[in-house]
């Protein structure tokens, strides 16, 4: 497989504190600009927003309580949450091509989907005043599209879900490759790449890591192991805590904020994994432009970051404390590098490939 441009997409409390510090000024600010400067939520004023459509595949009760907030926040303004798996949305955003029903797109399993979409036309660039002198790439840490297509606003790792009643922690699987330990048979739950960008992010992620040759090969018996494959992200972790299954695949704050509502959970960080940007971004020609850009300085500001963090998420500006146990520092050495060039080549004849093989 032919490897191009490579970016490590954890993103280091160090490194985002000198971005969020530097004074540079930025030409291309004059794009930016809206309800959040400086990390700090501006509030509504009497600036009326009207009705936002908001896209995501993050949890239902986590992005309608967003909506909710923003609505206190903005007086005047009406958050209307549309969810779906990843895939589901871009599939929906590229059948209203002609017609945007959506205004800003949030979470997709991290930053992949939102490459392959600028190739589809349907999101358009936008510069957030808090973050407008972010650069692109620090020390090989991407943190937003470098047309400003996307920007990140949290940090996910993806890795293994377990059940503490069923498993012990020192027999939980610790590395991708352990997942193929025949004890594992009808005991593990994934998303469905063909829906979920989380299971759309491990079949590219792996194939990368292993050549497709041994990467499908690998697929092929991971399927055989696993017992279900629901069209959700959050699924396979749900399915842990009531005990269908015992591993999940899933990023980290699912399991955490299960964990946090009293759930026998607990996750692993395997030691070779994508650990990744989750952005937010704009519908090209949505009917409420100046929403959506709203809503995305509010997720960038210091109250917007904080209800990430309340949610387990692993917040990308400073100073914000989260529930979660990890840290960007925690995660950082088990980073894999991704190819973001190959991953735009081949998006979608992967998830094709994927449909023909397994469904």
């Amino acid at each position: 497989m032919k490897m191009k441009k490579w970016f490590s997409v954890a993103a280091t409390a160090v490194m985002l504190t000198s971005v969020v510090a530097a004074g540079c000024s930025s030409s291309e600010s004059s794009s930016g600009g809206g309800a959040a400067s400086g990390g700090e939520a501006s509030g509504g004023g009497d600036k009326k927003l009207g009705a936002i459509a908001l896209y995501s595949p993050e949890t239902p009760d986590f992005t309608k309580e967003i909506g909710l907030n923003f609505e206190k926040a903005f007086p005047g303004s009406k958050v209307n949450v549309q969810y779906g798996g990843t895939n589901v949305i871009v599939n929906r955003l590229i059948a209203e091509k002609d017609n945007p029903q959506g205004d800003l797109w949030y979470g997709g399993g991290g930053f992949l989907p939102f490459e392959t979409a600028k190739t589809k036309d349907i999101i358009t660039p936008y510069i957030p005043e808090a973050v407008k002198d972010w650069p692109e790439v620090k020390d090989g840490i991407k943190v937003r599209d470098k047309d400003w297509n996307w920007v990140g606003v949290e940090v996910f790792a993806l890795g293994f879900v377990y059940n503490t009643d069923l498993v012990k922690p020192e027999e939980a699987p610790k590395t991708w490759d352990d997942l193929l330990d025949p004890k594992w048979k009808g005991k593990i739950q994934m998303p469905n790449p063909a829906a979920s960008g989380t299971a759309t992010l491990t079949v590219l992620s792996l194939l990368m890591d292993k050549g497709e040759e041994q990467g499908w090969d690998y697929f092929k018996k991971l399927v055989d192991q696993v017992s279900a494959l629901p069209d959700s992200g959050s699924a396979p972790t749900k399915a842990v805590a009531k005990g269908e299954a015992e591993v999940a695949i899933a990023f980290d704050f699912m399991a955490y904020e299960m964990k946090g509502k009293g759930e026998k959970v607990d996750f692993i960080v395997p030691e070779k994994t994508p650990v990744i940007v989750n952005p937010a971004t704009l519908v090209k020609d949505g009917p409420n432009p100046e929403g959506g850009k709203a809503m995305i300085d509010y997720l960038l500001s210091q109250e917007g970051q904080q209800q990430l963090a309340n949610w387990y998420h692993i917040p990308i500006m400073p100073g914000v404390e989260s529930k979660t146990p990890l840290t960007l520092e925690k995660v950082l050495p088990h980073a894999m590098d991704l190819d973001v060039d190959w991953v735009v080549e081949n998006y979608d004849r992967v998830r094709n490939e994927w449909r023909q093989k397994f469904q």
